[in-house]
């Protein structure tokens, strides 16, 4: 054991802090999280506090949330990417230009990305400016008052944000067609939203299945954009979690709806290794 440590001491030191970070800043957490959703008052095993959280209305309104901005924001995200991916994948001029700028939502902090659009979306906002100017609306609309106005923002500040990761997983998949197929279908006859359905389509389902996975995740778990943007007008379950435990001090409910949360994003998990090594042994 001495020998070993002498030879790879660098190595143990360079990996020591991540390893660090991820026990005291993932791994104690989630434990911590999962022992509160199952322990009672007294410190016994129980399985009231899932009882009482499906029974919960704000948690049932948080999940039909979570659920509706994931299907709509998914979509939106995969016809917005696909169709911008297609037109940065022909060659014109200025495309290295266009592509950097579509890329400048990636680095944007999301709590920025959040604060930002209040100025878009905000009763004295441009969006209600330009309602009102159009003779659209008489009085501003209050995009953040709860229902559908407010889903339908958070969506689009997603879709903003993310957008370019989408762009980016189906530019990898355009690029990975060969041409001689396109050049092979010409000769065949056929058009462009021909080859568009029965070519592009079909040999992009790597890719889009990928997209929704990778994007399942990260959309499930959305917090930030709600928060600033909705608060707790419409919560999802994030939001959920967070606000029962620091405003409401119910940590074993915030626990139950944290490690409900984790399940759903574990089969996202699941699925994605189960795609992968899938596509692997299609490969080999």
């Amino acid at each position: 054991m001495r020998a070993v440590l002498k030879r790879h001491w660098l190595e143990i030191a360079l990996i020591l802090p991540l390893v660090l970070y991820i026990f005291g800043f993932t791994l104690v957490p989630v434990t911590r999280s999962i022992a509160l959703g199952f322990s009672s008052e007294a410190g016994g095993f129980t399985f009231e506090h899932y009882r009482a959280l499906f029974a919960n209305g704000q948690f049932r309104g948080a999940l039909i949330n979570t659920l509706a901005i994931t299907g709509l924001g998914l979509s939106l995200q995969l016809f917005t990417g696909l169709g911008l991916a297609l037109i940065l994948s022909r060659t014109f001029r200025l495309r290295g230009l266009v592509r950097s700028i579509m890329l400048v939502p990636m680095g944007v902090p999301t709590i920025v990305s959040g604060v930002t659009l209040l100025y878009l979306f905000d009763s004295s906002g441009y969006l209600n400016e330009l309602l009102f100017r159009l003779g659209l609306i008489d009085l501003p609309i209050d995009w953040a008052s709860g229902g559908i106005r407010t889903l339908f923002m958070i969506v689009f500040a997603d879709l903003w944000k993310v957008t370019p990761v989408v762009v980016l997983l189906m530019l990898a998949g355009l690029d990975a067609i060969p041409e001689s197929v396109y050049e092979a279908a010409a000769v065949d006859g056929a058009t462009g939203w021909g080859a568009f359905w029965r070519i592009t389509l079909p040999l992009l389902k790597p890719s889009i299945t990928m997209t929704v996975i990778v994007r399942g995740v990260d959309v499930f778990r959305i917090f930030e954009l709600p928060l600033v943007l909705a608060g707790r007008m419409t919560p999802v379950l994030a939001t959920f979690a967070y606000t029962e435990y620091n405003q409401y001090y119910n940590s074993h409910t915030s626990g139950a709806a944290a490690t409900f949360l984790l399940g759903v994003i574990l089969v996202f998990v699941v699925l994605y290794l189960l795609f992968v090594e899938r596509e692997r042994r299609a490969e080999v």
